[in-house]
C-alpha cells in the first residue's frame, strides 16, 4: 500500500503540516526528504531501512559521501536540510543574550560538533558582552584526537577583536569525558589569553546525550 492510499493524519506531509514536524518520526521524516519509495516499499519504508542500516540518524547524517541506499537527489536535499538547521543557529545565536542561558551554548555546539566521525576542535568568539562574534572551527583530526596550537588560537582571538572566547571539542567515540590531554590543553589556552586579556568562559565536549562543560565541573 503507497503512501497516498494511508489515512490522511498518517501520511508524513499531512501530518507535518497538521501538528508540526516534531510530531514526525525519525522515518517519516526522512521520507519527507527521499520522496519516494520504489518496488513496494514506500518512502518511509525506506527510511526505516535507513535508519537501521546506519545505526540511526546520527550515524546517516554525518558527513560523508552518498549512503548506500539513498539517492543522490535525496541525499543533496538530506545535507542542504542540515545546512539550512546548522545556518539556522547561527542566526539565532546572534540574538541579543542568546548565551544568557549557559546550556545554550552547549545545545548550539553539539549540533555543529557532533555528526564529524574525527575531531574537531572550535571556538566560539565573544565581545565583552558576550555576544557572539563569530565561531569558527579550528583544528581538525583523527577519530582519535586534533592536535591543538594556542598559538592560533590567540591569533584568532585578536583577529577577531574577540573579549572572551568559549572553546569546544568533539570525542567521536560519543564519551564526553574530559582526559588528562583535555584538561592540560584547557589551562594552557587559559593562561596563553589570558595575557591578551581574553577570558575563557567554558570549555564543552561534545558526545552522546548532554555536552559536558569544564565550567560546571569546576575545571577552568
Amino acid at each position: 500500500m503507497g503512501i497516498r492510499e494511508w489515512p490522511e493524519d498518517e501520511r508524513p506531509r499531512e501530518k507535518l503540516r497538521a501538528r508540526g514536524a516534531t510530531a514526525l518520526s525519525d522515518a517519516e521524516l526522512l521520507a519527507v526528504f527521499i520522496g519516494s519509495g520504489g518496488r513496494g516499499r514506500t518512502a518511509v519504508d525506506v527510511g526505516r531501512d535507513l535508519l537501521a542500516t546506519h545505526g540511526g540518524l546520527r550515524d546517516l547524517l554525518r558527513p560523508a559521501k552518498v549512503r548506500k541506499g539513498v539517492g543522490a537527489v535525496a541525499w543533496c536535499r538530506l545535507q542542504a536540510a542540515l545546512e539550512l538547521g546548522r545556518r539556522y543557529l547561527d542566526a539565532e545565536l546572534r540574538e541579543p543574550d542568546a548565551l544568557a542561558d549557559p546550556e545554550a551554548s552547549g545545545r548550539y555546539l553539539k549540533a555543529r560538533l557532533d555528526a564529524y566521525p574525527y575531531e574537531v576542535f572550535a571556538c566560539l568568539f565573544l565581545d565583552n558582552r558576550h555576544r557572539v562574534i563569530a565561531f569558527e572551527e579550528l583544528f581538525r583530526g583523527t577519530i582519535d584526537g586534533a592536535s591543538v596550537h594556542p598559538r592560533e588560537v590567540v591569533r584568532q582571538c585578536i583577529a577577531h577583536n574577540a573579549a572572551a572566547v568559549i572553546l569546544a571539542h568533539n570525542h567521536p567515540s560519543g564519551i564526553a569525558e574530559p582526559s588528562a590531554a583535555d584538561r592540560a590543553i584547557t589551562l594552557r589556552l587559559r593562561d596563553a589569553l589570558a595575557l591578551v586579556d581574553v577570558r575563557v568562559l567554558d570549555h564543552f565536549i561534545i558526545g552522546h546525550g548532554t555536552p559536558t562543560s569544564f565550567a560546571r565541573r569546576g575545571l577552568l
